[in-house]
């Protein structure tokens, strides 16, 4: 769809409505009146831009009635319309085979609903890390988890010491979970000796070699 194929179903949604409907007045792509009530104003691109979420912008000095109005996104378009909401602006989409309009988002104040789940996961995470190896971005290797820290130091004190069960290694590196974290053995380093006993592998020498300096 071209912006001008927008205008005709916009136009025809809006005057349902009962709102007198005019293009390309001032900078706006879209003005709707309807009595003394504030203008709806509507901004028509051929899909999601930064440039289309700047020019609606402008428009909220006007009016807070803001709306965006694009063609039906063949892929989820989640993130758009939540960005929308965050900024307090309305989603119109434009079905390109008969013109049919969706209203996915009105304009309105945004509050983002907090996650007390989610809050306390990053601050676990953050508990977790040894120092600050992300310093400035990811390290020449990628992003240093807590996690990875954590195998790091099991798989430090197997090279030294050789075979060990889960429950030594644990308390010498002061990582609680270092039986589990060499049971699941996500990155390939540990190999189980015997029951409750684990080794490191070449794998795990070599990820010493990559990541011991992290």
């Amino acid at each position: 769809m071209r912006e001008s194929d927008l205008y005709p179903p916009v136009k025809a949604h809006l005057e349902a409505q009962g709102y007198e409907v005019k293009g390309e007045v001032g900078a706006a792509d879209v003005v709707a009146r309807r009595g003394d009530e504030e203008p709806v104003i509507v901004e028509l691109k051929t899909g999601f831009s930064l440039a289309l979420f700047h020019q609606a912008i402008a428009r909220q000095a006007v009016s807070d009635l803001v709306y965006v109005a694009v063609p039906k996104p063949k892929r989820a378009a989640k993130e758009n319309v939540k960005l929308a909401r965050m900024l307090g602006l309305g989603v119109i989409f434009v079905r390109p085979r008969d013109g049919f309009v969706e209203v996915m988002a009105d304009p309105g104040p945004f509050r983002p609903r907090k996650s007390k789940k989610k809050a306390a996961r990053l601050l676990r995470d953050f508990d977790r890390l040894r120092g600050d190896p992300n310093a400035g971005g990811a390290t020449r290797h990628g992003i240093v988890t807590g996690y990875r820290q954590d195998a790091l130091a099991c798989a430090r004190f197997l090279a030294v010491h050789g075979p060990s069960r889960g429950a030594v290694v644990a308390e010498w590196t002061e990582v609680p979970g270092a039986t589990r974290i060499m049971a699941d053995n996500h990155y390939g380093w540990f190999e189980r000796v015997e029951r409750g006993v684990y080794g490191l592998t070449t794998a795990g020498r070599a990820g010493l070699a990559d990541w011991g300096a992290e």
